[in-house]
């Protein structure tokens, strides 16, 4: 497990997905794939809303939101693991280590606290049809964004902090494609208990706090859709929510499993699965999943290859 020194680490070692070229090449080719798909599907996404103006209500410019930070997370991540399979180097500087786990927390955070006020603007448009221009005002709509963005990367900052200031000083193998919280915490040669706990406690406030904002939401949302009393208008009604929730189940279902853990029970091989599933897939599905069920992005795509 790396190589022990007597000195501080000045690199981290990124465990490879495979050692065997044939695998590797095979490998950066589909996640090549994948990360292209996934920037054209997001970049297709941000274009359409933009350049349609049915489409500037509060919620698209929340799923313009999601685009970005679907752009962004997997970029902290897989161009790194794209040079490591090609070059078989799998080597990270101390401060690119640093700055990829910030950047990846930060917009991971984001993306939790955006998901919330998500269901809260649904929460609105289904439940308070007859306000709901006068309550997700454009102000409110900029405040809520601004807010999800600020905090996830002040959240960020607080545990890249408490990870990087521990010392590191004779293992630098990360049993991780790329670094994150728990594979860099298990190399310190100190205690790690204290940034363990704050990634548990500020983690559960912030999670449980932004999940229960979704679950509530929904509660009302749902209950208020079974008094509907057409089937179509339930149809309707459900349709605007259903891309949403999928994207929740699929976001929080991975999240939790990596971070809300205590670091005795990661295994490598199933976190990297995991990881996988949320920082490289989910950005990817996302854009299907939003343009797939949602007839307004469809017609807004339509209109926009016809021009």
């Amino acid at each position: 497990m790396g190589s022990p020194k007597d000195t501080t680490v000045t690199e981290f070692i990124l465990t490879g997905l495979s050692d065997l070229p044939a695998v590797r090449f095979s490998l950066f080719a589909a996640f090549l794939l994948i990360y292209l798909i996934t920037l054209v599907g997001n970049g297709t996404i941000l274009l359409a809303i933009g350049a349609d103006s049915h489409l500037h209500n509060p919620m698209y410019f929340f799923l313009t939101n999601l685009s970005l930070l679907d752009i962004f997370c997997p970029t902290a991540t897989v161009p790194k693991m794209l040079e490591n399979l090609l070059s078989e180097n799998n080597a990270i500087s101390f401060t690119g280590c640093v700055l990829q786990l910030f950047f990846l927390v930060a917009l991971a955070g984001t993306e939790v606290f955006l998901l919330a006020v998500m269901a809260y603007d649904r929460y609105v448009a289904i439940c308070n049809p007859l306000r709901y221009t006068v309550i997700m005002s454009k102000k409110l709509c900029l405040q809520m964004a601004a807010g999800t963005w600020i905090t996830g990367f002040l959240n960020s900052l607080l545990h890249t902090v408490m990870t990087f200031t521990l010392p590191y000083c004779k293992y630098n193998k990360v049993n991780q494609y790329y670094c994150d919280i728990p594979p860099v915490l298990a190399l310190s040669c100190a205690s790690t208990y204290y940034a363990e706990m704050v990634v548990l406690i500020f983690g559960g406030i912030f999670g449980i706090g932004a999940f229960s904002v979704t679950l509530v939401s929904y509660i009302h949302i749902i209950s208020t859709i079974l008094k509907i009393h057409s089937t179509e208008g339930k149809q309707k009604a459900f349709s605007t929510c259903a891309s949403h929730l999928i994207v929740v189940f699929l976001f929080y279902g991975t999240t939790i499993f990596t971070y809300a853990r205590p670091s005795s029970s990661h295994h490598p091989d199933q976190d990297r699965l995991v990881s996988m599933l949320y920082g490289v897939i989910t950005p990817m599905l996302n854009p299907l999943i939003y343009s797939l069920r949602n007839q307004e992005v469809k017609g807004a795509l339509r209109r926009l290859i016809v021009r």
